[in-house]
């Protein structure tokens, strides 16, 4: 009767391992959780099993506050994603400054990150025009560059990597005449200081992303995978205009390791239901 237990117990064991393993190899890419920021806010455990469900195999954070990821411990979260099969990769972290930045270094490192990712010119130093719906900054671009060395700096010391994220501002002249982006690259150490390129919004401000591959190779570490419709709003990934494939033949001059699908607005559609319908693009481009 033991015997008989027994081999049920490792039979069951294999064919679980088995169905994972199968469902697993439908799993790849990212999600940037800002696309379901709202489900998040009201579920956050539910919303991550969606995300998986939809085929995503690692995430990118955009929640952080109080010490918390979407209210959880760093371990907490780390535990959980490792739980229904997702991977921490990268976080958005908007809020940090010379003054806090050890503490959410050390909150990202705990919770499972390789990617400490900068989405804004920090410490006060992004300006919107609501009235335009214009972004840019303010102060200058020594300044930038030298707070985010500094941050780069104590990222590396902590075994993370600093990413800067872009907008479209950073790809057009300002009011000196010099592209932010230009000038982050050529005055920062890839030792401390990369980049994650939204493809989007490089494309929106009618710069070519192949061009930055291959004047600035190696510096683009992550990517946001975001399309583009006629009328120039957020679409999902395959249904707008933006060229994925030519783009993606260049992921090695890149330097690109990992990428998030994001839609940082859905219109009609509902979030869960459009990371659904991107995840399907991926596939078709050719993206694994």
């Amino acid at each position: 009767m033991n015997r008989i237990l027994s081999t049920k117990g490792v039979l069951t064991f294999v064919y679980t391992l088995f169905t994972l393993s199968f469902y697993a190899q439908d799993n790849f890419g990212g999600l940037a959780l800002y696309t379901v920021r709202e489900n998040m806010g009201e579920d956050a455990k539910a919303t991550l099993q969606k995300v998986a469900d939809a085929g995503y195999s690692y995430v990118e954070a955009a929640g952080y506050e109080d010490g918390k990821f979407y209210g959880m411990e760093p371990k907490e979260f780390k535990s959980y994603l490792k739980s229904i099969g997702l991977k921490p990769v990268s976080t958005h972290m908007g809020g940090v400054t010379l003054e806090n930045a050890d503490q959410q270094i050390a909150d990202t490192k705990a919770a499972g990150f390789e990617y400490f990712t900068v989405p804004v010119p920090p410490m006060g130093m992004f300006t919107f025009d609501r009235e335009n719906r214009t972004m840019g900054m303010k102060g200058t671009m020594k300044e930038f560059v030298d707070v985010l060395t500094t941050l780069g700096k104590k990222c590396k010391a902590a075994g993370l990597k600093l990413l800067y994220h872009n907008h479209d501002f950073e790809y057009k002249d300002n009011d000196d005449g010099i592209k932010p982006i230009v000038y982050l690259l050529e005055n920062t150490d890839p030792k401390y200081v990369n980049f994650q390129m939204d493809l989007y919004w490089v494309t929106r401000a009618g710069a070519d992303p192949v061009a930055y591959f291959e004047k600035y190779p190696g510096r683009f570490k992550l990517w946001h995978v975001k399309d583009m419709d006629e009328e120039g709003k957020f679409a999902p990934v395959g249904e707008g205009t933006i060229d994925f494939a030519r783009i993606l033949k260049e992921k090695k001059t890149s330097g690109m390791k990992k990428y998030f699908v994001e839609q940082d607005m859905t219109w009609d559609k509902k979030p869960l239901e459009v990371i659904e319908i991107s995840h399907k693009g991926l596939k078709e481009i050719g993206f694994h």
